[in-house]
Parts: structure tokens; sequence; C-alpha cells
């Protein structure tokens, strides 16, 4: 069976209308994935918004604060009680604007790796060439849109109810624009912008690898036999389990990411010199556990966030693509 990141568009057909020569120009399959990618990475993120703003609190407190150092369940009701619906989607739209070029890049750039690898175009790959391919989109995919994802992080904990965090009455909350200058002018200029990309590549690569690897895997297990493809539930299905397996696997590099990345914010009580640093000083002041912070409402996240994602993906692919399948809902 085809995976959907591997059918291949048909050959434009002569003396097509405009119309149809732009859907034609959008069924080629990585400008296909492009679109997709970015329409399944908004729709993921907006759907586990409050969850993923309780994750990043949760990483970047150090032992002794106990703002957030409670239930998933008690925690989000703080954050509602405290901010409301505001806080719930806090970051969210820096998030959207940073997933969705990410998703867009990361789907097209895997479509464009795995052709390096396929014996005939269309054809599929094994488990170890989807692991590859997809550890280099992720590569390329978070160099492209990391700044973004620093700039979210610091608004996802700006607006936190943390006693040394809190703003004056009547103080603004800095903007994504006003806070990217302001890192770039007075944390050290470009570089700052990229500050913790290196945790953050190791644990992306082999993250979307075994995202991608796993996914057909499960995919393939969900498809009822004679069928081409699985149903939407099993799509949902496969997409969970791809992405509990994945994040499970890598999530200590999630932890260092964010920890880098809060690094020279005033109040926050981290200084690390390196990741060895890092892994040294969160192992012995906060034990194996320091490494997992906020790993149960990320696991609570990614299995609505990845589930989303694949099915959102492969209907809107195949929409572009003409390649309409009844078990879509």
């Amino acid at each position: 069976m085809s995976s959907p990141v591997d059918q291949e568009a048909s050959p434009l057909a002569p003396d097509l209308t405009a119309l149809e020569r732009i859907r034609q120009t959008f069924a080629q399959p990585v400008l296909a994935s492009f679109v997709a990618g970015g329409v399944a990475g908004a729709v993921s993120r907006t759907v586990v918004s409050p969850l993923e703003r309780l994750k990043i609190l949760f990483q970047v407190q150090s032992v002794g604060r106990e703002e957030y150092k409670m239930s998933v369940h008690k925690a989000l009701g703080k954050m509602w009680r405290e901010e409301g619906w505001r806080g719930f989607m806090a970051g969210n739209g820096t998030n959207c604007i940073r997933i969705v070029p990410y998703s867009a890049v990361q789907f097209s750039a895997y479509n464009v790796y795995k052709r390096f690898f396929e014996s005939e175009p269309g054809s599929p790959l094994d488990a170890y060439q989807r692991l590859l391919c997809g550890g280099l989109a992720g590569i390329t995919s978070v160099t492209c849109t990391y700044p973004l994802d620093i700039v979210r992080t610091r608004l996802s904990i700006q607006s936190a109810s943390f006693s040394t965090l809190k703003r004056e009455a009547g103080e603004k909350l800095p903007g994504m624009w006003s806070l990217l200058v302001n890192m770039y002018k007075t944390e050290g200029g470009f570089p700052a912008l990229y500050r913790g990309i290196i945790p953050t590549v190791a644990g992306v690569a082999p993250y979307v690898g075994l995202n991608f690897m796993v996914y057909e895997i499960a995919r393939t297990q969900f498809t009822h036999e004679g069928q081409k493809d699985p149903s939407a539930v099993g799509k949902l299905a496969a997409g969970a389990v791809s992405g509990a397996v994945a994040q499970t696997i890598t999530y200590p590099f999630d932890v260092l990411r964010r920890r880098f990345q809060i690094n020279t914010m005033s109040g926050m009580g981290y200084q690390y010199s390196g990741i060895f640093d890092a892994v040294r000083s969160i192992v012995r002041t906060e034990g194996l556990r320091g490494m997992y912070k906020g790993i149960v409402p990320n696991l609570l996240k990614v299995a609505p966030s990845m589930a989303s994602s694949w099915l959102s993906f492969e209907y809107t692919r195949d929409l572009l693509m003409g390649k309409w399948n009844s078990g879509f809902l």
C-alpha cells in the first residue's frame, strides 16, 4: 500500500483553463504537501493550545517554585481563574505563525528528501528510509523557524502568574516583533535568536523521523484488508500512536530546549554553560524526573495534536491532489 506522502500527481494535461492550471499546480506533490502541512499545523496546535502552554510552564519552573506544581486539571483551572480564555490561548497566535511554516516546510521537505531513496517515482520507502527522511525534514523545518519558537516560549511564560514575573499595573506585555527586536539588541544579536537550537535539533530530528516512521507502520495496521487507506478513525489512531511514541522517546531534549530558551531571562534561576552542564544540573537538583517535567500534559496534548495533524494533512493534501477517499471525514 502506498503512503499518502509517497503519492504522485498526474502529469499536467494540455489545453487547460487558467483555473485548471492553478488546480494542477497545487496538485504537484511537494506544493500540495507544503499547503496541507501548513493547514495541519494550524489545526493541531489550536486544538491543544491550553495543554501546550501548561507544558511550557511546567518545564521552566525551577526548584522552589510552587505556582504550577499541581495536577494537570488543577493547573488548567488555575490558569482559567487567573487569566481566563486568554490564558488558554496565550502565545497561540505566535505559535500558529511559527507552526504553519514549520509544518509546511517539514512535510514538503520530507517529500523532497524521499525522492533520493525511491527506487522509482512514487515507490514506498522502508522504515529506516522514512526515519532518515523525517529526521532531515525536521532539521530543515526547525532551522527555518527557530526564532519564532523562542518568541512563543517567552510569550507563553511572561503572562503566567510567577511571582517574579508579575507585571506592574498598566504595563503591557511585548508583542512578537518587539520581543524579537529586544532579544536581538540586548541578548547578543543574531545568535540569541538561535539559543538552544543544538538540543532542539538533537530532539527534533529523531522525533520527526520516528513520527513519520511509526505513523506509516500504524497506518498500515489500521487499514482493513482489501482497502487502500484506513478510515478517518484509523488515521486519528495512527497519528495518536506515532505522536505518543516519538514524543516519549525524545522528551528530555524538549526540556533542554525550553531551559536554554529562557536561560537569560531574569528571575528564572537557570544559568547553563552548555548541554552537558544543563543535564548535570537538572539531574543533580531535580532528579531524573526533571528531564521529564511536563510530560503528563504533553502526552495528553500529543495524542489529539498528532491525530488531528495527520488527518487534516491527508484530507487537505488529497483534496488538492484530487484523490478523494471514502474513508475521510
